[in-house]
C-alpha cells in the first residue's frame, strides 16, 4: 500500500469518525410501511435498468481501473456517512445530506445506483433509517434521480470552464436538493391533497422540506468541495485514471 493510499484510508476512517454518530433512529428515508404497495413495487421496479447499468459500469471499473476501488468504497462510505446524518422534517420523511453528488461526479450516476442502494439497504437494517418495502423509492430518489442531476450539472459547467470546485459545489447541492424534489413527488403521488390534488401537495411537501433542506444541500456542496481537495492532494494519480 502507498503512502498516499494510507493517507486516503486515515483520512476517509476520521471523517467516518467525526461525522457519523447518527441521532435517534424516529427520522427517516420514506419509512416503512409509509408507501402503498403498488408504490413500492412501481418505484422498485423503475430502479432496476439504472441497477443493470451500474453493475455493467462497476465491473467495467473493476477489470479497468483496479487503482481506483479505493476510491470506490470511499465515496459509497461518503454517502452511507452523509445520508445517515437525518434532521426530523416532515411525517414520513426525513430531511439529511446524501453525498451522492461527489460520487457522481467521479464515477458516473449509475454507479452511485448500486451503491445508493447498498446504502439504504444497510441504513434500513442497522440504523431502521428508511424501510425495505420503501427501499425502490428511496433509491430512485437518493441514488439515481439525484446523481443523474448531479453529473448533469458537473458536465454542463465545464463545458463552460467554470472552475472545478465550484461545479462540484453546484453538483452536490443541486443534487441533494432534486433527491427532495423527487421525493416530494412520491409522497403527494402518494398521499395528494384534498383540494389542489398531486400538485397541492407536492407544494406542500417541498415548503416544509426547504426549510431544513437548503442549508443541508449548501453544507453538503461546501463539504464535497473540501474532500474533493483532499483527494487530489492524496489520490491524485487515481483521479487521472478516471480522467478527473
Amino acid at each position: 500500500m502507498t503512502k498516499n493510499e494510507k493517507k486516503l484510508i486515515s483520512f476517509s476512517c476520521v471523517f467516518a469518525f467525526v461525522f457519523g454518530v447518527t441521532q435517534s433512529t424516529y427520522a427517516m428515508h420514506i419509512m416503512e410501511g409509509y408507501l402503498p404497495k403498488t408504490h413500492c413495487i412501481a418505484w422498485g421496479v423503475l430502479c432496476l435498468p439504472f441497477l443493470a447499468a451500474g453493475f455493467i459500469r462497476i465491473n467495467k471499473i473493476v477489470d479497468r481501473h483496479r487503482k481506483t476501488l479505493l476510491l470506490l468504497a470511499m465515496v459509497g462510505a461518503y454517502a452511507f456517512v452523509l445520508s445517515a446524518l437525518k434532521l426530523p422534517s416532515v411525517t414520513g420523511s426525513s430531511s439529511h445530506p446524501t453525498g451522492t453528488g461527489l460520487g457522481a461526479v467521479l464515477f458516473g450516476p449509475s454507479v452511485m445506483a448500486v451503491l445508493g442502494i447498498i446504502v439504504l439497504l444497510f441504513q434500513a437494517i442497522l440504523l431502521a433509517h428508511g424501510g425495505l418495502t420503501t427501499l425502490g423509492a428511496n433509491t430512485f430518489s437518493m441514488a439515481i434521480a439525484g446523481p443523474f442531476l448531479s453529473y448533469g450539472v458537473y458536465k454542463i459547467m465545464r463545458k463552460f470552464n467554470i472552475n472545478r470546485l465550484v461545479c462540484i459545489f453546484a453538483a452536490a447541492a443541486l443534487g441533494d436538493l432534486f433527491t427532495y424534489c423527487i421525493t416530494s413527488v412520491q409522497l403527494a403521488l402518494a398521499y395528494p391533497s384534498e383540494v389542489g390534488g398531486v400538485w397541492a401537495s407536492v407544494a406542500k411537501f417541498m415548503a416544509v422540506f426547504a426549510v431544513t433542506q437548503i442549508p443541508l444541500a449548501v453544507i453538503e456542496g461546501i463539504l464535497s468541495v473540501i474532500v474533493m481537495i483532499g483527494l487530489e492532494s492524496y489520490a491524485g494519480s487515481e483521479l487521472e485514471e478516471l480522467n478527473y
